[in-house]
């Protein structure tokens, strides 16, 4: 059991350090090259030897969404001033529209997080227009190395992978150490506090249900475990879902496009929602949890709960961003890994 529980923390808590991309824009003051990609072992070389242009501490970070917000605060403590632009509860981040305010936060930032995958677009136009001199970006797609080409087919909620999160949160330590060397030490023990409490307050969690509900059948890309397969049936009404499914071996069931047009907010054809009707009709004997995004409501979306009441299919929900605001990223997490539990395990029980 020792060894299982090491193996698991080497995979899911130390997470890839290849792959890392982080953009630097030029600056006059500075030794490092304008507009220079480094992998994440090179931050480290850089920390040692290159002199950051000067900044005021505490450092200006601003992410895009809260859940990047979480974490880099968490990694930057009080050497940090976060602003998470998007956390509206009530907000669908993919419909969000930047302001004033916005562009201001980010022309001042020195570090700034972005999710990529076209899911903040507003935050790259923005970076790009400020072009803050010695301002360093994170795009959690380059991070785990995912392209352009890949958009149109691959999930955008990259936080919702255990796998991607701690990839990202690697090179958001890297990039603190890079900004402000002399706080290393300070930085060091956050992130391995940091990393101790995603395995224990929900990547743990994630384990324990794919051992009770998932599948054993294991995916390699690039020669890293990246998620699991084969497991109990659920339905999601949006593709926020799939991350979280890879790493608990959950298999779901509802049509793919069915998925991503309601997470851009368009119409699901006639076809996937009968498709989609079709599978819950059988009931918690074929499906067992339907999980429901309270962020993005559209008129079909409500219709599948109804349709899933019905034929007593157990429902859970998830968000997009971290509800209530005030918790952390980890916390947030276990609550929604949790309900998951429950929702696979209220048929058990007879609920």
């Amino acid at each position: 059991m020792i060894t299982v529980v090491v193996i698991v923390i080497v995979v899911l808590v130390i997470g890839v350090a290849a792959g890392v991309i982080v953009s630097m824009k030029s600056t006059s003051t500075s030794s490092v090259e304008s507009t220079s990609s480094v992998s994440s072992s090179s931050i480290g070389e850089l920390t040692a030897s290159t002199t950051i242009s000067s900044f005021s501490k505490p450092i200006q970070i601003v992410a895009a969404e809260n859940f990047w917000g979480s974490l880099v605060s968490q990694l930057a403590g009080v050497h940090g001033n976060v602003t998470s632009i998007v956390s509206d509860p009530n907000t669908d981040p993919h419909e969000y529209q930047s302001n004033p305010a916005d562009a201001i936060a980010i022309a001042n930032a020195k570090l700034v997080i972005i999710n990529g995958m076209d899911y903040d677009t507003w935050a790259s136009l923005l970076i790009n227009a400020s072009d803050t001199p010695g301002q360093i970006v994170l795009d959690a797609q380059q991070i785990v190395g995912l392209t352009n080409g890949q958009i149109a087919t691959v999930n955008p909620h990259l936080w919702y992978s255990p796998w991607y999160v701690n990839d990202t949160v690697h090179a958001m330590f890297n990039a603190l150490v890079m900004i402000d060397p002399t706080d290393t030490a300070y930085f060091t023990s956050n992130y391995a506090s940091l990393n101790s409490s995603l395995y224990q307050d929900y990547m743990q969690a994630e384990q324990q249900m794919r051992m009770e509900y998932g599948g054993n059948s294991s995916v390699v890309v690039g020669g890293v475990l990246r998620y699991y397969s084969g497991g109990t049936n659920i339905t999601a009404t949006e593709s926020i879902v799939q991350f979280l499914a890879n790493a608990t071996g959950l298999n779901i069931i509802t049509p793919v496009p069915f998925m991503f047009a309601v997470a851009e907010g368009n119409d699901p054809s006639p076809a996937d929602i009968a498709t989609f009707e079709q599978q819950l009709s059988g009931g918690n004997q074929s499906v067992r949890c339907l999980v429901y995004n309270i962020q993005t409501v559209m008129p079909v979306a409500q219709q599948i709960k109804v349709t899933a009441t019905e034929y007593q299919v157990p429902i859970t929900f998830v968000s997009e961003t971290i509800q209530p605001p005030n918790l952390t990223f980890q916390a947030w997490q276990q609550g929604q890994v949790a309900g998951l539990a429950n929702c696979l395990n209220s048929v058990a029980l007879g609920n």
